[in-house]
């Protein structure tokens, strides 16, 4: 016999001792029972330390069985794989806590009537009414908000990747990163103090305004990144046929980054579509439908579920309307997501073969 065939008969010796692959699995259920039987001896009555003990019990466990049977250097590699898990699992738990709380609240009165009845005359306390003027008020303020934010995020964004130079950009800049974290309650007060002014009353385009300044930052900085990542290349082809600067920027830069863009959109509008603050303070709410948002108070769905939930002592419809209420919100903020994620897939680069 050749030596090349023992050779290939011969196990190899390099590869040491490993623990099988339902290991982890057998680890985290171990660490679930003994965690629930320390807690059941100990008193403890939230299943929240209960999880606690059985992710810390997880992560010893596996460090201890890896280092006795793989050795330390493939335990502390096994430790930082379980480290990722348990923290992901500390932030999906409350997440999918949250979700099912508000399905299972929110369907008792959620139906096809609550969505198309304004509250009219019924009465917090009693049953009945629905969401549709809050609605309409949602859609048209955010809508009006997108209008006007929109566009001047995205041009701003063109002009600090493209043109910005010397102070003005680093100013500019600087202005977008503070607006970035203004609290929404100081915008509402900016749009107040102007209709205070103009002695003006409130109507939902004020609210839009506020949320146009709260939105326009996350804009700037979306569409900022996501034209940083058009390769230069591309604009110097561009440059070197003889086109101009801004149809470079028109017909190559934001075809080719216009997937993130309006991810980074949607994203805005999802985050603006939830504040309750500015809206309470400038559009102060309306129990009839008001399809007009350039004259008089309208309702939002934000401003919707605080006011009944803050009815809701003693009045359990009010509670059940708020609860709804907050499950459509999270619906149409789910939904803004898809599209943005269905865009960015379906305007992202094709890569040939």
């Amino acid at each position: 016999m050749s030596n090349a065939a023992i050779t290939e008969k011969r196990p190899s010796t390099l590869r040491g001792a490993s623990l099988p692959k339902w290991s982890p699995w057998a680890i985290a259920a171990g660490s679930v029972v003994v965690a629930v039987g320390i807690g059941a001896g100990a008193g403890l009555d939230s299943k929240v330390q209960w999880g606690l003990i059985a992710g810390l019990l997880f992560l010893i466990g596996t460090y201890g069985i890896a280092a006795a049977v793989e050795g330390r250097r493939q335990a502390k590699d096994r430790i930082a794989t379980g480290l990722v898990w348990v923290a992901f699992l500390l932030a999906v738990v409350p997440l999918v806590s949250l979700v099912w709380t508000t399905i299972s609240r929110g369907v008792k009165v959620l139906d096809i009537y609550f969505l198309t009845h304004s509250m009219g005359i019924v009465p917090d306390s009693q049953p009945g009414g629905g969401i549709y003027h809050a609605i309409i008020g949602s859609l048209e303020q955010v809508g009006l908000a997108t209008i006007i934010a929109a566009p001047v995020g995205i041009l701003t964004a063109v002009y600090l990747v493209e043109y910005g130079r010397g102070k003005l950009a680093k100013a500019v800049t600087f202005f977008v990163d503070v607006m970035t974290g203004i609290p929404s309650i100081v915008a509402g007060l900016f749009i107040l103090s102007l209709m205070l002014i103009f002695d003006m009353e409130p109507f939902g385009f004020a609210g839009s305004m506020a949320l146009a300044i709260l939105m326009m930052p996350v804009v700037v900085r979306s569409t900022e990144e996501m034209l940083k990542l058009v390769p230069n290349e591309l604009r110097e082809a561009s440059l070197a046929l003889g086109v101009p600067k801004w149809r470079t920027i028109l017909k190559v830069v934001l075809p080719t980054s216009i997937g993130g863009i309006m991810t980074g959109v949607m994203l805005a509008i999802a985050r603006i579509a939830g504040e309750t603050a500015p809206v309470l303070l400038l559009v102060f709410g309306n129990r009839f439908i008001n399809n007009n948002p350039f004259e008089g108070a309208q309702q939002s769905l934000p401003l919707y579920i605080y006011q009944q939930y803050a009815q809701s002592a003693g009045a359990n419809a009010a509670y059940d309307r708020a609860w709804a209420a907050s499950l459509t919100l999270i619906a149409f903020v789910m939904i803004l997501n898809l599209v943005a994620r269905g865009i960015a897939r379906w305007k992202a680069p094709k890569s040939g073969r």
